[in-house]
């Protein structure tokens, strides 16, 4: 059937399977569906900022459809006018509205980063709920290419695993063994760098109890597609619990431990371990070692071309 025979209006039919996608849950769409208060405000800013540019982007569409039409060769009806120059009206429009949806994203631009800032998210802070107990404090390091996250002030710590309470501020100190890494929990807040030989922060809180899913958004070498985490947000008594369990773990983590852990180890298992008797100060001392070039560990060539090789075998666990 050539073109000119199939109907216009049937080509369209090609994009009624999109409509499908209506039926998915909001699960599946991670920043779609926040479990936390900075992930919720990241999705309101998000909305806004597309809702307010979609007030230019959707007449300018429109009245392009107009003009072509209108203005048609054919048999358009617009008026020919050769000596037409200004229209203040046109003037107003095109420098006006761009100045007001410009000062209009500036504004909600400054109140929502203020509200999500790593260091002081004020939809948190300054939220008298979350300042009936103290934060829980969580040391954050990655490796080539795990996840090590240590409670100090519980004196354990857990690979390739996060556990918090529910409604509880949690802080983050977080710095890197190896390369860059960006620590996410899409449903429960954005996006931070994790850096070797700086520390940088983050802040959050988990709304609601449940298992979610937190990753590295940073390309990292060979095993960068095996480094998730799982995030449990448990209730206050589950997470004593908790602690009381890693805290009777045979393994311990002294500084000469954690090089061993560090080496790089393509988490293809998703292994969880505990470690208790944590080093004091293990994360400055990584960070120190790290500017000193004194934490530095060779990663093999095409560590992932092959996956049932001895090298990659070696290096997996």
């Amino acid at each position: 059937m050539t073109r000119k025979k199939f109907p216009n209006l049937f080509r369209y039919l090609a994009l009624i399977p999109l409509l499908l996608l209506g039926g998915c849950s909001s699960e599946h769409f991670w920043l779609f569906n926040p479990k936390g208060p900075i992930a919720a405000t990241e999705l309101y800013y998000m909305i806004l900022d597309v809702a307010v540019m979609l007030i230019v982007v959707v007449p300018t569409i429109l009245l392009t459809i107009w003009v072509i039409y209108r203005y048609r060769a054919s048999s358009g009806k617009g008026a020919y006018a050769p000596k037409w120059s200004h229209s203040n009206v046109l003037e107003v429009v095109v420098w006006g509205v761009p100045i007001v949806i410009v000062a209009i994203l500036a504004y909600y631009s400054f109140i929502g980063t203020h509200q999500v800032n790593p260091w002081n998210p004020t939809v948190i802070t300054q939220h008298s709920k979350y300042a009936k107990e103290q934060p829980l404090e969580i040391d954050v390091i990655t490796t080539d290419w795990q996840w090590l996250f240590v409670y100090p002030k519980q004196n354990v710590a857990v690979s390739n695993e996060l556990v918090v309470p529910v409604n509880r501020l949690v802080h983050f100190r977080l710095t890197s063994a190896s390369v860059t890494n960006n620590f996410f929990i899409p449903q429960l807040v954005g996006q931070v760098y994790v850096m070797p030989g700086m520390r940088s922060k983050q802040s959050m809180v988990a709304a609601h109890t449940g298992e979610y899913h937190g990753l590295s958004a940073a390309l990292s070498g060979g095993g960068f597609s095996w480094m998730n985490f799982k995030v449990k947000a448990v209730t206050e008594q589950s997470f004593k619990s908790w602690v009381g369990i890693a805290q009777q773990s045979a393994s311990k983590l002294s500084y000469a431990e954690f090089k061993k852990f560090a080496r790089p180890t393509v988490n293809v298992g998703n292994k969880v371990q505990l470690f208790t008797n944590i080093q004091p100060g293990l994360l400055v001392q990584v960070i120190q070692n790290v500017r000193d070039g004194k934490l530095r560990y060779k990663t093999p060539m095409f560590l992932t071309e092959n996956m049932l090789s001895d090298e990659f075998k070696k290096h997996a666990n």
